[in-house]
């Protein structure tokens, strides 16, 4: 793209039933929307994902745009959800990460220790890493002409520190658990670290134009056995996961 759209011109919200619903104000029918982004189903989601690598396809406002907005096509949706992925976040503190057929996200080198944090950038300028995102958001938003709003989305620190941990998707994260109860110190560094980088990505998401977002903490089983035990091992790093999303993007 040779230069960001102007947000403030953003075409007005025809379908506004899902933000209403998000309000928790009365709607007609229940909103509808797909999860899995474009869906992978889609055969033409597919053919465009085939041309490129993944993160490859994330990188570009242009594919990004195209893939969000390859469901509302078919569908009567009430919402659509920016390609994109949770892990940019790791990238962008200077991780690499390859998405590999059968096996999906790996990362070559993950924290093995505390040790290992030097090695992450210390402070992460979003706009410089993360702007193709606000540019994807930005043109979908124009593209989409005001048809339905866009959820922009990020994953929580937790989720996203198992990543980084384990080496890619792991059902137990023994790693990332041992962290919690043998590394306190190292665990809230960064955690915080990661939750200073998703505000700022969360603020960043809005001024380009996204409607609404969402924080899934799709790991939190991994911290404990429950809701509780996963509250006290939270509580042993001295960090509160979602409690501190919140008040940093306000």
């Amino acid at each position: 793209m040779s230069s960001l759209l102007r947000p403030q011109s953003f075409p007005p919200l025809k379908n506004d039933t899902f933000l209403r619903a998000a309000r928790g104000e009365e709607c007609r029918h229940v909103p509808v929307w797909c999860m899995r982004q474009a869906g992978r189903y889609l055969p033409e989601f597919r053919e465009t994902r085939a041309a490129q690598d993944f993160f490859a396809s994330c990188r570009s406002p242009e594919v990004c745009c195209e893939l969000t907005l390859q469901p509302l096509r078919r569908f009567p949706l009430d919402a659509a959800i920016i390609f994109s992925d949770i892990l940019v976040i790791p990238q962008a503190l200077g991780m690499e990460i390859r998405m590999e057929p059968g096996r999906g996200p790996v990362f070559p080198e993950p924290l093995k220790g505390p040790e290992d944090l030097q090695k992450l950038k210390v402070t992460v300028d979003v706009s410089q890493e993360l702007g193709y995102v606000f540019q994807a958001i930005t043109l979908t938003r124009h593209k989409i002409a005001g048809q339905v709003p866009l959820i922009g989305f990020t994953g929580a620190p937790w989720t996203l520190m198992t990543y980084m941990i384990e080496g890619g998707g792991s059902n137990t994260m023994s790693k990332a658990k041992r962290w919690l109860y043998q590394d306190p110190g190292a665990s809230r560094q960064l955690l915080q670290q990661l939750t200073d980088v998703i505000v700022d990505y969360l603020v960043g998401q809005v001024a380009a134009g996204a409607q609404v977002q969402r924080a899934p903490v799709s790991h939190t089983r991994g911290a404990g056995t429950d809701t509780a035990g996963t509250s006290v091992s939270y509580q042993g790093s001295g960090y509160s996961g979602h409690q501190c999303l919140i008040p940093g993007e306000q």
